[in-house]
């Protein structure tokens, strides 16, 4: 029986070099105290913004200095703490990171509450004064469109200073799941005892070609998540009764109108991904579903076959080095300036892709305006974890990219827009791999991967953002979230999207209880979001080539200085209609029924 190493045990080649934040935990301490003895540098213009633009705009600047320290300061602990949640040191600097984080907002509200209480006209008043403000007009504006949301001044300000304590239900969960949550080993098809984790199960086993090993990792994993599922409702229902109670003082309808606020999202458009998708994706992936359960055999198709390769025998592993070198040359594509930026990726210790115990689950990209991304991945030799190191490739680039092209201020996208760099290197990665080979083999089996990213945004994240939608509904008519409500829920959308081609059972209806989205505001969606415009997108790439390759660098360099329907339009794509999504959809379609014909 394999071991799961702890952090230490690890090789320091697999895991990133987060020198370049700081060189030692001291430098780090040190810097945390000195951002508190320079909180002056920004509260000295308290009281003083309606004095004059010059007045503002030296504030502003103050607050982005202030902004740069504090994101490198967090990204340091929260990074430490990512590669290994168990250690007590990082547990402790993360608090310390929050604590201060919390105490900045409290500080710095008073910028917000001064401006959306300007008269009328008078920040387009201080643009004119002052050619400077011009890079911030856009967060201006968008700050006084809140402004019939906005409670008093001193309110706002407790508020923000709640900071930390309000962001607790998320921590919980995360701290349960990577600190606590341990789970007894199971066997394999060939008797064998292995050990299991939520990485494990989450990375390796849920794609086992060992249909023995896929339903017992399934059923152990399930067992263990069982014995949380009430702390786990109870610290959920936690957040989104803080989310119920926001909105209701902030006088919103509604929970998912006060988080599509600040992603400049219509309800229609969010309904329009969820509505569409579910209606039209359901009988696709039904079909996907029985011709697996055709070609491996199996008695029935369970929750727990459903990531199953349909070629058992015909899967090609890849190192973490063969996968870099794999997704520069996909990305290649994109020009000098986005492949330097891939390269460092690689050759700098940017990715952690170890696999230890008290590791963060799944994968993410963090960017620190100043410094670079780094990306966080557990590495099974699997190309579909190579699709999913694309994906967050992606991330590095596109933000990068805002980086050196904007200001603070419009560095960041909206989250509908988010995802869609990222998804498209999946696609292009897909692409680059049947150019590679004609073999009918290879290509089903990369068609089969391709799959995997599509099943991941347009179902998985699909059906979370379906979850969220059900539960703010319930919540806003005070219906307690409990495990047993969040059960049935996840229980019936599951059952709803399958129908009868798949086995939905007990252990199934916990699937909730695995990703941390739902801490996330209104995250899960926006996956399909941006997968239906990298769709679009790659489909333009294919047929005009360069022109589209360039509208494309053109979005990811405008960063958040743009709406994200402005942003797709300027890649090629309107969002504002459901054409792009119906296509995408139909698009998956077309993929299974040619993957069935190579069967």
């Amino acid at each position: 029986m394999s071991k799961i190493l702890t952090r230490a045990e690890v090789a320091p080649e697999t895991t990133w070099n987060l020198n370049d934040l700081f060189e030692t935990q001291e430098a780090w301490e040190k810097e945390l105290t000195a951002i508190q003895e320079d909180i002056f540098s920004v509260t000295k213009y308290e009281g003083k913004l309606g004095e004059g633009a010059d007045i503002l705009l030296a504030c502003l600047h103050a607050q982005e200095k202030m902004q740069l320290r504090i994101n490198r300061v967090g990204a340091y602990a929260h990074l430490h703490q990512s590669g290994d949640s168990i250690n007590p040191e990082n547990q402790k600097n993360a608090a310390k990171a929050r604590n201060l984080s919390s105490l900045m907002s409290s500080a710095f509200s008073f910028i917000k509450s001064e401006v959306i209480e300007f008269p009328d006209g008078m920040i387009d008043q201080y643009i004119k004064e002052q050619p400077g403000l011009q890079v911030f007009e856009r967060s201006l504006n968008l700050l006084l469109e809140t402004k019939p949301h906005r409670l008093s001044a001193e309110t706002e300000k407790v508020l923000a200073s709640f900071g930390e304590v309000l962001g607790a239900p998320y921590r919980i969960y995360e701290r349960s799941k990577l600190a606590d949550m341990t789970f007894p080993s199971t066997q394999n098809g060939q008797g064998e005892e292995v050990p299991v984790s939520f990485a494990l199960y989450e990375n390796k086993y849920v794609e086992s070609p060992d249909t023995e090993l896929r339903r017992n990792s399934f059923k152990t994993f399930s067992e263990t998540l069982y014995k949380y599922r009430n702390t786990f409702a109870e610290t959920y229902g936690i957040e989104v009764k803080r989310q119920v109670i926001e909105s209701r003082l902030r006088g919103y309808d509604s929970v998912p109108e006060m988080l599509l606020n600040p992603q400049q999202v219509t309800l229609e458009m969010y309904n329009n991904i969820l509505d569409i998708l579910q209606e039209e994706l359901a009988p696709h992936m039904r079909k996907y579903a029985a011709l697996k359960k055709r070609v491996l055999q199996l008695d029935e198709m369970t929750f727990a076959d459903l990531k199953a390769p349909l070629d058992p025998d015909f899967s090609p592993g890849i190192t973490f080095q063969e996968a870099g070198e794999l997704i520069k040359e996909t990305l290649s594509i994109f020009g000098p300036e986005y492949g330097e930026i891939v390269s460092e990726v690689f050759e700098k210790r940017w990715v952690d892709y170890a696999d230890n115990a008290g590791k963060r689950t799944g994968a993410f990209c963090s960017s620190i305006p100043g410094v670079h991304s780094y990306i966080l991945i557990s590495w099974a030799d699997s190309m579909r974890g190579a699709f999913t190191l694309a994906h967050e490739v992606g991330h590095a680039g596109h933000l990068m990219l805002a980086d050196r092209y904007q200001s603070l201020a419009n560095y960041r996208p909206s989250l509908y827009f988010i995802e869609a760099p990222s998804t498209m290197n999946e696609l292009l990665l897909a692409d680059h791999l049947l150019a590679r080979s004609k073999d009918p083999r290879m290509r089903r089996w990369v068609i089969s991967q391709l799959l995997g990213t599509y099943f991941h945004n347009f179902v998985t994240h699909l059906l979370e953002g379906e979850l969220q939608r059900r539960v703010y509904d319930l919540a806003m008519k005070n219906v307690p979230i409990t495990a047993v409500t969040l059960c049935d829920l996840k229980g019936d959308i599951l059952s709803s999207f399958w129908g009868e081609n798949v086995v939905i059972d007990e252990n199934t209806k916990l699937t909730w209880m695995r990703q941390p989205h739902y801490y996330m505001s209104l995250y899960p969606y926006t996956y399909s979001a941006g997968l239906s415009a990298s769709t679009a997108v790659a489909k333009l790439i294919r047929e005009e080539g360069q022109p589209a390759v360039d509208r494309w660098l053109n979005a990811l360099k405008a960063g958040g200085s743009m709406s994200p329907l402005d942003l797709m339009k300027l890649a090629g794509v309107d969002m504002s209609k459901p054409d792009a999504i119906r296509s995408a959809a139909a698009y998956v379609g077309s993929l299974i029924d040619e993957l069935e014909s190579l069967f």
